[in-house]
């Protein structure tokens, strides 16, 4: 496995694998590996000739009041753990390198950024989509591959793939959680032990709206109250949102049908979470 540090390095080392017509399979993350990445990079390794990941803490991603300083960073960790799972490649450029000094251009997806996450994270989804955009043009893949946990990156990163005429294959892939059904995430390492445990009730508050549309209740604003009444019960979390919606535009549907987004942010102590499922087809 090579690690490249340069757009120069890493586009050669595609253009001489493209060259050869291998297909490219690609995983953009922020690095602080764990077995949700693991499994993108499986995935891709099962549909694809060569494999990319990169590694780029974003910071047009985050807002000034965020955790960009303290995000968990360690690339020779990161470096191991890919290579195990058959990662060929890792691209780990600089800030100065993906935001030259007179940076000006920067990718905007209207409507559906506005919503969820994008309502109390302002701007959060332009850096998004602008550097996986950026990756996208660097690395060329036929495949790119992004985790259910981050559904709404998932949706506005299809709709840019399509609206732009990119030519590449958005693979969703399934949420993957510790034993007792936590959400894997990077900022897990931030929660004490109470945290730790208090952090449960995302998911049994998601087990909850399932269970309770499986059941035959269809009012959203129902099935919300109760999850956002269990969640506040724990002494460390304080809900940031629960939205039911579209799965296609994330308009919110006052009637649960058959294909639907139940989706939550939250903080637990001082570090927010997200996670969601998926009722019907994604």
């Amino acid at each position: 496995m090579k690690v490249f540090r340069t757009i120069q390095g890493i586009k050669r080392h595609i253009d001489k694998k493209k060259a050869s017509k291998a297909s490219i399979g690609f995983v953009p993350t922020m690095g602080y590996i764990h077995k949700g990445h693991l499994s993108l990079i499986k995935a891709a390794r099962r549909q694809n000739d060569i494999v990319v990941m990169s590694i780029f803490v974003n910071p047009a991603q985050f807002g000034p009041k965020e955790d960009y300083m303290r995000y968990p960073r360690d690339l020779r960790r990161d470096e191991k753990l890919a290579k195990a799972e058959g990662a060929d490649a890792i691209f780990y450029p600089s800030v100065e390198m993906m935001y030259p000094r007179g940076y000006r251009t920067y990718v905007d997806v209207k409507d559906i950024t506005d919503k969820l996450c994008g309502e109390s994270r302002p701007g959060h989804f332009r850096g998004v989509a602008t550097v996986v955009a950026k990756l996208f043009n660097i690395v060329s893949p036929d495949r790119a591959y992004f985790g259910q946990k981050d559904a709404q990156q998932v949706i506005v990163i299809k709709r840019m793939v399509k609206d732009l005429n990119m030519d590449i294959h958005i693979m969703a892939m399934p949420t993957i959680r510790e034993r007792d059904g936590l959400a894997m995430s990077s900022r897990n390492v931030y929660l004490s032990k109470r945290e730790r445990q208090d952090a449960l009730v995302l998911h049994e508050s998601l087990d909850l709206a399932k269970d309770m549309i499986g059941s035959g209740v269809r009012d959203a604003k129902k099935v919300k109250s109760s999850m956002e009444k269990l969640i506040n019960s724990k002494e460390t979390a304080r809900v940031d949102y629960i939205s039911i919606s579209d799965i296609t535009d994330l308009r919110e549907v006052r009637s649960v049908g058959k294909d639907a987004l139940i989706a939550l942010a939250a903080r637990i102590g001082k570090t927010r979470l997200i996670d969601n499922i998926v009722i019907g087809k994604w």
